[in-house]
């Protein structure tokens, strides 16, 4: 068998080995799904009007403000999700799996390969459950065309994807699970500081460079000109930058933790 069809092979093994484990213990999931709801209809029902006024100049609209504040959710949804990944990694290196596969004739990337794509799937089915809530309480895009949709499919998928290999590297050098889940905690704190839920022109003016530049910002603007008809400017190529530097980063990190001899 080539070392191609044997990664292959094994990295489907894999995969299915992660997936039966999001199946058996939905747990982790569930609860790192919640946030991004809890979040959504929180400051849809609660704060709505309120935040809704503040952008349009008085003028209270809930439903513009759920139009709004889908995109950044569904990005906050990839960054809740992938924390569940971290956790699994960082079980996986400290309960003795790991050293048993190191012993077995399997590739030896495609442990981590298989986490990686189950994780790209979970964060894909959150942010379908994430946007369904947001339709049935309002949300509705704007004259968005088949290729505008494939489009931000794919932002979502990229985004998914470089976020995941961070989150397998943080797994990765973590002592055991609860290291693992604060050492993402990050991923779900960066949108917060977004202009997920409030433009940026409306923040202190010492704290727009702080939510200006970095990567959850310019994908949410990029994913609500796809679906919202607005303006993109240079956000669409500042995301795809983003993702494609942090999936490189994140890959060779992983990759180098996972690799290196075990103390």
């Amino acid at each position: 068998m080539s070392s191609l069809s044997l990664a292959v092979r094994d990295s489907s093994t894999m995969l299915r080995r992660n997936l039966l484990h999001a199946r058996r213990y939905p747990s982790l999931t569930l609860n790192l799904l919640l946030t991004p709801i809890m979040l959504l209809l929180l400051f849809v029902y609660v704060f709505g009007d309120t935040m809704s006024a503040g952008i349009g100049g008085g003028h209270a609209d809930r439903a513009k403000y759920i139009a709004y504040i889908v995109p950044g959710l569904l990005l906050m949804t990839i960054g809740s999700t992938v924390v569940g990944t971290a956790v699994s990694v960082s079980n996986d290196m400290t309960e003795g799996i790991i050293a048993r596969f190191r012993t077995m004739a399997i590739h030896r990337g495609s442990v981590i390969v298989g986490h990686v794509i189950s994780s790209v799937l979970q964060s894909v089915i959150s942010v379908v459950l994430v946007g369904a809530v947001g339709v049935a309480i309002g949300f509705r895009t704007t004259d968005a065309t088949p290729l505008e949709w494939l489009a931000a499919f794919g932002l979502l998928v990229l985004f998914a994807t470089a976020f995941t290999w961070i989150a397998v590297g943080m797994g990765l050098v973590s002592p055991n699970a609860e290291a693992a889940s604060n050492n993402a905690m990050p991923l779900i704190l960066l949108p917060l500081l977004s202009s997920a839920f409030v433009p940026l022109h409306s923040m202190p003016g010492w704290f727009q460079p702080i939510a200006r530049y970095q990567p959850f910002t310019p994908a949410i603007e990029t994913l609500r000109g796809l679906l919202l008809g607005t303006g993109i400017g240079n956000n669409g190529w500042l995301a795809v930058g983003w993702c494609v530097g942090l999936a490189v980063l994140g890959y060779f990190w992983s990759a180098s933790k996972f690799n290196a001899d075990p103390k």
